[in-house]
């Protein structure tokens, strides 16, 4: 159940961009959600966004708590095979969800792409790619293991050789996800 929490978890962290750029877009404040709370009106646009923003990074920063929570695996010394950086693989279909935000003009629109987005991404069962991760220092690899599993790695560390890696305490969010803490 945990897992399943957690998964839900990444996946509004993982969408919810889309919901900022298009907040962003739309100029739509504080003010219009609280209209009741009159001095909201007097605040600058900007800091609304922020504060947008600021929910995005606390949501990131609790799954990363959270992920200690997960079931553990381990990474021995020589069991990796193959490891490549993955940052920059991702980063254009993540950027997609900008420009999927940028064309949506309605409130309708919005929730029925972004409905349809979220049941994708969190029944993909694929990888939970966050650049948010990015500025909580993390990095990205595909890591290929000795009997061929391939694997998503979420890690601090700076892998750059199969060599390098021995990871005692790896937290599974799915059988190809995989989030290492310090």
């Amino acid at each position: 159940m945990l897992n399943i929490l957690f998964r839900l978890l990444l996946t509004v962290n993982a969408t919810s961009l889309l919901l900022i750029v298009y907040l962003v877009q739309n100029k739509q404040t504080l003010s219009v959600f609280l209209p009741e709370i009159c001095w909201l009106y007097r605040l600058p646009n900007y800091v609304s966004y922020i504060f947008y923003s600021l929910i995005t990074l606390i949501l990131t920063w609790l799954s990363i708590l959270l992920s200690s929570r997960l079931g553990k695996d381990s990474f021995k010394h020589g069991d990796v095979d193959c490891i490549e950086h993955a940052n920059n693989s991702f980063l254009p279909s993540y950027l997609g969800y900008f420009f999927v935000a940028l064309g949506i003009n309605n409130w309708e629109t919005l929730w029925f792409v972004y409905i349809v987005l979220f049941v994708f991404t969190f029944l993909s069962q694929a990888l939970y790619f966050n650049p948010l991760f990015l500025v909580f220092g993390y990095e990205f690899y595909n890591i290929k293991t000795k009997t061929g599993a391939a694997i998503f790695l979420i890690s601090k560390h700076k892998y750059k050789k199969p060599d390098d890696i021995e990871i005692p305490a790896a937290y599974r969010i799915n059988n190809y996800t995989f989030i290492e803490r310090e």
